[in-house]
């Protein structure tokens, strides 16, 4: 048996991860188990750096804020500011601390400097404006899709004035309140105001959408694309508050579904701008139905945004997942003999990528255990996931970073 997994194990490098996979896909999804550990990053900046000028590949899309997101952006592609202001206020979730993040901005403006548009990469967060104890207030982008349309639509289309949307906003307050998380009454999701927002954003996004060819024309292409950004980041976060507001068992599943509904929508719009390495925690990325256990709750499932784009874009949306031995600093020892992590620890490379289906054909009638995370912060990889995902990744051991 051992013999049979070696044969499934390359490099972790452009040209052998893309031999695992039928073609080119404009797609490239990159899951780790973990947040927060620069080697799992540094691993990924050198895909992508490879993926760059092997492949031709354009953009990195990682799980961070996308409005933020728009920051980096911008810093890659113009300089506009200084790195380390598009570090403190470019990502979300904490991400702006990691060196490696770090390391992977600076890169690629320096790839970037003196190049023209077209051969520029890009940086693109596809998350919500969203964090685990609240969400943004809607003002920003309103009031950027308002705006917007205003400079280059007859103003008596638009369905509000911004005074209209900056009212019925209110104090942004209101919606931050990280109270809500815990209390459903706090929420203003479901209020009059909130509920007349909803329509006024759907009629923003749908006059944004009429014009099309007005606009792109009008404006430009990326001008565009950063409208509807706004436009659907804006129905969603909406809709995200008016879960918060419920006090149905289900307020749980259905905030879990509206945030990886935004992900998916994020990952679609790029998809269409080119080839892009996507990268995020592995349970936003696979092919199967999400689950998980959060506070009180009994399991939560849901289709997660992997799931989502992947019926979409079939053999265009490509998933590697990510496993690791160790993680001394964390308490994730060596993993049991009898697991999937335990079988390619005992191997001697440090880092590979595994040719998942075909591992799974080695492994044959043998039903590894599932690994028990010490940690809560790290999620083993599920053996029957091997099939629905294209290749996986292993890291033998994570230092402490």
């Amino acid at each position: 048996m051992a013999t049979d997994i070696k044969d499934t194990v390359h490099a972790v490098e452009a040209a052998a991860v893309m031999r695992l996979l039928p073609a080119r896909p404009r797609l490239l999804a990159l899951g780790e188990p973990t947040h927060g550990e620069d080697a799992l990053l540094d691993l990924r900046n050198d895909l992508f750096q490879q993926l760059v000028e092997e492949e031709g590949y354009r953009t990195i899309a990682i799980e961070s804020d996308c409005l933020a997101g728009l920051i980096v952006d911008d810093y890659v592609t113009t300089g506009t500011g200084t790195l380390d202001d598009v570090m403190e206020r470019g990502f979300s979730h904490g991400f702006g601390a990691s060196a490696a993040n770090r390391e992977l901005v600076r890169w690629t403006r320096a790839y970037n400097d003196g190049r023209p548009a077209s051969g520029q990469l890009r940086f693109a967060g596809f998350d919500g404006p969203l964090e685990i104890t609240h969400a943004a207030s809607p003002r920003q982008v309103l009031t950027a899709l308002h705006g917007y349309l205003a400079t280059w639509v007859d103003p008596d289309l638009l369905p509000c004035t911004a005074d209209t949307l900056d009212r019925l906003v209110g104090a942004d307050e209101r919606w931050t309140d990280p109270a809500v998380m815990m209390d459903p009454s706090q929420s203003v999701g479901r209020s009059a105001e909130a509920r007349e927002l909803r329509l006024h954003a759907d009629d923003l996004e749908a006059l944004l959408h009429a014009h099309t060819p007005h606009l792109i024309a009008a404006t430009s292409r990326d001008a565009w694309d950063r409208a509807c950004l706004y436009g659907r980041t804006a129905t969603g976060l909406l809709r995200y508050h008016f879960w918060m507001a419920d006090t149905s068992p289900s307020r749980m599943t259905h905030l879990l579904g509206v945030r990886d509904q935004m992900m998916a929508d994020n990952l679609l719009a790029l998809a269409d701008r080119g080839p892009t390495l996507v990268h995020a925690q592995n349970a936003h990325l696979q092919r199967r139905k999400s689950s998980m256990r959060m506070w009180d709750h009994p399991l939560l499932e849901w289709w997660g945004a992997g799931a989502i784009v992947n019926a979409r874009l079939g053999e265009e949306y490509a998933v590697l997942a990510t496993a690791l031995g160790t993680m001394w600093h964390r308490a994730v020892d060596a993993p049991p003999a009898d697991t999937v992590e335990g079988l390619l620890y005992a191997l001697p490379e440090d880092r590979f990528v595994v040719d998942a289906p075909l591992l799974a054909t080695a492994l044959g009638d043998t039903s590894p255990a599932a690994r028990v995370s010490p940690w809560f912060g790290y999620a083993p990889l599920d053996p029957a996931h091997l099939t629905d995902i294209d290749g996986l990744v292993f890291i033998k051991d994570v230092p402490q970073t």
